[in-house]
């Protein structure tokens, strides 16, 4: 399993923390899916995920989102996409 960044990990712990995971943010493979396989999160999870790094991060992940699946697609992926867009 590929280890995770420093901000691999502060997203992991956010993912973890925010949707009450019983697992450690530490064994989150980075590269895994987040939707079902992989993580396990379902659609609903998606979206208090995408409410926690809005307020968390000052922008928007809409379910409209031409990119959607490739954001959620791993933990690398959504950590690269907050990286990029940011505000806070």
């Amino acid at each position: 399993m590929p280890q995770l960044s420093p901000m691999e990990l502060e997203i992991a712990r956010l993912v973890v923390e925010s949707l009450n995971l019983e697992t450690e943010p530490e064994t989150i493979d980075p590269v895994a899916p987040l939707y079902r396989e992989g993580l396990g999160l379902d659609s609903i999870d998606m979206l208090e995920l995408a409410l926690v790094i809005s307020k968390k991060f000052g922008f928007q992940i809409k379910s409209d989102d031409a990119d959607i699946t490739a954001i959620f697609s791993s933990l690398r992926s959504l950590t690269a996409v907050i990286d990029k867009r940011r505000l806070r």
